[in-house]
């Protein structure tokens, strides 16, 4: 008779992906995360016992738990299949003492990619639970707990009720706030530029850029320096003094580490990295494709900061794009990951480059697409060849000042045929070569103009430029970046404006405090080295316990100074233009966990609070007398819908338009962001037009 085997995954999508792959001898259940925990209404850590944790099933999972008990007795096997990092490994663990497994036993198993290959490999080589990993998981816990749970109730008596502090959190919004503040102290410099528009024996025109005084570059700082130049070269023989030409090469970046994935899909669709992690979570975990292929998980572990790929995959993709596009665009290569990488993932990539993203487009949603499709080419583009540009650069005297150009054209497209990064084109660099000069060729100046500037301060963070920031410098790891994002924004700390993050009032006031009460919990330095302390954890080298031993006697002495020095701070709150309808006070914005909402400043006298009104201008078209709104599902998604709840239901995902259907009056929405298209509400109007 059969064995009964039973695999326990953390989520029912990949538990559904996984059982098609598996026969009928296998159950696949999820454990929904983590099971088993620190409590939420104390510390969980005894401080003066070893700093030994005390974990409790979670609230509300008592009786999933008891589900996976009753499952594990029915079952002559038991394997744990949660996700392969150290969270992954943590969750096995306590789910092995749970289910009284010995972690010992050879009950974990882990796989790169959901997709049947690769669970079948698995299932064939379980291994014992990695404690080393488990320990690291729990290093950084138990600090996290720590931080959070002794900081936030001095945050909540000297500042305002509901703040929190955390280990990564707190250095990232001082990041943000220390950007702010280079801002808001610096101080513009006034520089001037000049360009002449020159053209050569054929009369043909190009434009050259004032470069300095006889061969030493200048920066003419006044008006009066560039007139100096623009008075000396008005009558001046323009000659050619150096033409250089040459050959460069672009080679193609690495695949997608979750760092470049999150700040690609910024840059090119505008996606928050919460939102990138989110896609990225159902295209690991399984889409069904349908036919031959059926459920397949379409890329590979998307929290990574390894630059490897397999040979396998490796040679599938030489194999693919040899008969896609020639030998003469095929050049495989690996690539170097950082020392504080950690390798036991591959890099980001489609888990069979034979899946096409327009082969499958109808498959995925919109947002599924753009983000496969992106790291669908720049793996293909990996493996490619070298883009090749013809190079141009000419110096330009006259009368003892030199001017310069540089110009470009693509010579061979290489890897650039299937992937252009965020910022770069094509057909720029092609619209800027030079004509055909040789040295001695004497020129016409045409015109010549000069032109103001001041320097500009650095510019605000966004969500690619600061998980940059953190990972060049070393904070926090690959499934850090968004959520510490998606906290500090949501605890009120940091504001979205367009794409930027903006320190708000609180998280100034709040990184101040920090900074003189606990310098090392915001010093960027000591959080980087806290990671690599957490690094050496994870690969056996350093005691977990060792780790928070160090730690915690100078910053429980921290705690009890910050208790005494700091003083009470009211935060005034952000005045709004609304009356409040019950006494009259203008309205307040007030922040919890659903957002920002409007509360009467005159509370507890009067209570009245009010959801934020975010108009659109555009009436209801179904029962044509409410105003349209911008809303926010529980989990945050931006939608439309009619103010007249519940008696009408109207809602839509697009942005609505003032503006009416030219062909049948009907409302006009806006799909697909700021080069998406504008389309007809009106399902039997098939009017449609670029946005």
């Amino acid at each position: 008779m059969a064995k009964k085997r039973l695999l326990i995954v953390e989520s029912p999508a990949k538990a559904g992906t996984i059982k098609k792959y598996l026969g009928k001898d296998y159950s696949v259940v999820a454990s929904m995360g983590h099971i088993i925990d620190l409590p939420k209404s104390s510390l969980g850590v005894d401080v003066d016992n070893d700093y030994e944790p005390k974990y409790i099933t979670i609230r509300g999972k008592g009786d999933l738990l008891n589900s996976l008990k009753k499952e594990a007795k029915k079952a002559d096997e038991v394997y744990l299949a949660t996700d392969p990092d150290r969270e992954g490994e943590a969750i096995s663990w306590h789910l092995a003492n749970a289910l009284k497994i010995d972690p010992k036993s050879n009950c974990r198993v882990t796989f790169n990619e959901v997709t049947k290959n690769a669970v079948k490999a698995a299932m064939k080589s379980p291994r014992s639970i990695d404690m080393d990993l488990v320990d690291a998981q729990q290093a950084r816990r138990v600090l996290d707990r720590i931080v959070g749970y002794k900081i936030s109730p001095i945050l909540w008596e000297k500042v305002k009720r509901g703040l929190s502090a955390g280990r990564v959190q707190s250095v990232a919004t001082r990041i943000i706030c220390d950007r702010e503040d280079e801002i808001e102290n610096f101080t513009p410099e006034e520089y001037w530029t000049i360009e002449a528009n020159l053209s050569d024996t054929n009369k043909k025109s190009f434009s050259v850029k004032y470069y300095g005084e006889k061969g030493r570059e200048t920066k003419l700082k006044d008006r009066e320096a560039a007139n100096k130049v623009t008075d000396d070269i008005k009558n001046a023989r323009f000659i050619v003094s150096r033409v250089k030409r040459s050959e460069q090469k672009q080679n193609p970046k690495a695949p997608f580490t979750t760092s470049t994935m999150q700040q690609e899909a910024s840059k090119k669709f505008n996606f928050q990295a919460i939102k990138t992690m989110q896609i990225a979570q159902g295209l690991y975990e399984g889409i069904s494709l349908g036919g031959k292929l059926g459920t397949v998980g379409l890329i590979t572990y998307m929290r990574t900061d390894s630059l490897r790929i397999s040979a396998e995959a490796q040679k599938e993709a030489v194999e693919f794009l040899r008969a896609e596009y020639g030998s003469e665009y095929v050049s495989p290569r690996q690539f170097n990951t950082g020392k504080n990488a950690q390798d036991a993932h591959e890099a980001i990539r489609p888990t069979s480059i034979n899946i096409k993203p327009a082969d499958i487009k109808d498959k995925l949603t919109n947002d599924q697409y753009k983000l496969y499709k992106l790291i669908w080419e720049r793996f293909a583009a990996s493996q490619m060849a070298s883009a090749v540009y013809d190079t141009v650069s000419v110096s330009v005297d006259a009368n003892s000042h030199t001017f310069r150009a540089a110009g470009s054209s693509v010579k061979f497209k290489g890897y650039m045929k299937v992937y252009v990064e965020a910022g770069a084109s094509l057909d720029k660099e092609s619209a800027k070569m030079l004509p055909e000069l040789k040295t001695g060729d004497n020129l016409e100046l045409k015109d010549c103009s000069s032109k103001q500037h001041f320097t500009q301060p650095p510019a605000r963070y966004s969500d690619a430029t600061l998980i940059e920031e953190l990972e060049q410098r070393g904070i926090g790891r690959p499934s850090t970046y968004a959520p510490t994002i998606a906290t500090i924004v949501s605890r009120g700390y940091i504001s979205r404006s367009k794409r930027q993050l903006v320190p708000t009032e609180l998280g100034k006031v709040t990184t101040e405090i920090m900074k003189n009460n606990f310098r090392d919990i915001v010093d960027v330095d000591f959080t980087a080295g806290m990671e690599e302390e957490l690094d050496e954890v994870e690969e056996g080298k350093l005691k977990w316990k060792k780790v928070i031993g160090d730690f915690y006697p100078k910053f429980d002495a921290e705690l009890k100074e910050a208790q005494n020095n700091i003083s009470k701070i009211k935060i005034k709150d952000e005045e709004s233009d609304v009356v409040c309808d019950q006494c009259g006070r203008k309205m307040v914005y007030k922040l919890s966990k659903f957002g920002k909402f409007l509360a009467c400043p005159g509370f507890p006298e009067c209570k009245n609070t009010m959801t934020i009104r975010n108009s659109t201008g555009v009436i209801c078209p179904k029962c044509g007398k409410g105003e349209i709104l911008l809303k926010r599902s529980r989990r945050g998604k931006v939608y439309y819908g009619c103010e007249n709840i519940p008696g009408c239901d109207f809602m839509i995902w697009y942005e609505p338009l003032k503006e009416k259907c030219p062909q049948c009056g009907g409302l006009l929405m806006k799909r697909g962001g700021k080069k998406g298209s504008v389309v007809c509400y009106n399902e039997d109007c098939k009017y449609e037009r670029k946005g």
